[in-house]
């Protein structure tokens, strides 16, 4: 069994307390690994390493910071036969999807690291004779990544590369279930000669850890991305030092198939964008909607491709998806179908599956004539599961969309621009997808709306969450000589 220590100020160490946990492979039910159990003064000593290193990382030029940004990113190439493999053994995740994080992962460094000569401030024309107003953008201090379990490396990188490249440091808490790929994270970041207490990791429990990062006064944005519960909790404790969050909360991506849509493309896009991962995504979609005069016909083909999809040991190349992540996860989301189909939902396939002595699977599961008001319509499912409701035209199809206390990812399926271009406005959610499935661009913005969250992750927008405005006022004198 493998066996990780803490990374602070650039030396791994066991946790002050000796005590440990172990991490549970899902599709063997086998511990993997035994993990430190942080505590308070662990965390205090990983945000003091971080706030000391940060004065000296911020006047570092930019372009110095991002070279190691690419030191780690070559170090992710280097071990990617390794990353995959932890990920598939804590997670669950495929091998092939495992695969696509890694290298998306170590990609998302290169391209941060790009923006090291693009952050740019402004000049302000003044009201004043004899005077400039320039703004500055700053970096914002210690940041806290507080990181889930779905996409466990990738979120390392989406938290630390635009921090570290704006001059921030950083200390990461991962998810208890999947904190193996962390210390791998860290061991490279070691090799890199990242300068000490830049990047810290410190593992435990929420309630210990991530309530201390999120009120310490000495950090100073909290990046989280994780359930609503959760985000709230974080927030609470943030105000009491009046620091900035920028939240990720999850989704009930809304998904419509107009009339005039191309069906077959509309059943492998929203296939695509429902079992990745086992349905453990925020943007995955999360209930469609479909027009009643194609959905005989659009039913049948999606009870189709989701049977087809296969499950079992995401080692296996040719396998579409693992188990859910633990099983808590697959008891929830037993109880939401159960439910559904007691409120009156059909259960057309799937369902719970026990051919499995260890591991915790879960059927490709559809249910047809589901009802606006029935608690899986409205409430994240994150596990396999496509409820499909009928519409009977676009202004119905958006207000259902719409009826949500989410807004983070959402579709449309047409080959009319003007409905097209009428969802984009009137759909109240931070990305809408066009004929296409649910998976974001690096450059673009990843942000929702509602309880989806607050502030925003990737491209520009996603650097500027970590940069501060600092605003100069120069009144010189013209006629001095």
């Amino acid at each position: 069994m493998k066996r990780y220590q803490l990374f602070i100020n650039g030396k791994f160490s066991n946790a002050s307390s000796g005590e440990t946990f172990k991490v549970i492979n899902p599709s063997t039910e086998e511990a993997v690994s035994e993990v430190p159990q942080g505590t308070v003064e662990d965390t205090r000593k990983a945000i003091d390493a971080a706030y000391e290193a940060q004065k000296g990382w911020a006047k570092l030029p930019a372009v110095e910071r991002a070279k190691y940004l690419r030191k780690i990113a070559d170090g992710i190439r280097k071990n990617s036969d390794m990353l995959v493999t932890t990920l598939v053994e804590e997670q669950g995740k495929t091998k092939s999807l495992a695969r696509i994080e890694v290298d998306f992962t170590a990609d998302y460094m290169d391209y941060m690291a790009e923006w090291a000569r693009r952050i740019e401030g402004e000049v302000i024309q003044s009201d004043r004779p004899n005077e400039n107003i320039l703004l500055y953008k700053m970096p914002i201090g210690v940041v806290a990544g507080i990181l889930p379990w779905n996409f466990p490396f990738f979120l390392i990188a989406r938290k630390m590369a635009p921090a570290l490249v704006t001059g921030n440091t950083i200390v990461i808490k991962p998810s208890s279930d999947t904190p193996n790929n962390a210390f791998e994270f860290a061991k490279i970041v070691a090799e890199s000669e990242l300068p000490k207490g830049v990047f810290n990791l410190v593992t435990g429990k929420g309630s210990v850890v991530g309530n201390e990062l999120s009120s310490n006064p000495k950090v100073d944005m909290v990046s989280f991305t994780g359930s609503v519960e959760a985000g709230m909790k974080i927030m609470e404790a943030a105000a009491k030092t009046v620091k900035k969050v920028s939240l990720e909360l999850g989704g009930k991506a809304p998904a419509i198939v107009m009339d005039d849509a191309d069906i077959d493309l509309a059943v492998k896009s929203i296939r695509d964008s429902r079992i990745p991962n086992t349905g453990q995504i925020c943007n995955c979609a999360e209930r469609v909607y479909v027009h009643e005069k194609i959905a005989d016909e659009f039913i049948s083909k999606m009870t189709e491709a989701m049977k087809n999809s296969t499950y079992g040991d995401p080692m296996k190349e040719d396998v579409d998806m693992g188990p859910l992540i633990n099983a808590q996860a697959r008891e929830r989301v037993d109880g939401m179908v159960k439910h559904a189909v007691e409120e009156g939902a059909e259960l057309v396939i799937g369902g719970r599956d026990d051919k499995y002595e260890k591991g915790f699977f879960y059927k490709p599961t559809v249910l047809i004539n589901c009802k606006q008001e029935m608690e899986i319509m409205h409430k994240e499912i994150f596990g396999p599961v496509l409820p499909i409701m009928k519409f009977k035209n676009l202004d119905e199809a958006i207000e259902l969309a719409n009826d949500c206390d989410y807004g983070l990812t959402s579709s449309i399926y047409t080959q009319n621009l003007d409905v097209a271009m009428r969802a984009a406005n009137e759909i109240k959610f931070g990305e809408t997808y066009v004929n296409r499935e649910n998976f974001e661009a690096m450059q673009g913005f990843h942000a929702g709306w509602r309880k989806s969250g607050i502030g925003g992750d990737d491209g520009k927008h996603g650097v500027e969450e970590f940069l501060n405005t600092h605003v100069i006022y120069i009144q010189y004198d013209q006629e001095k000589k």
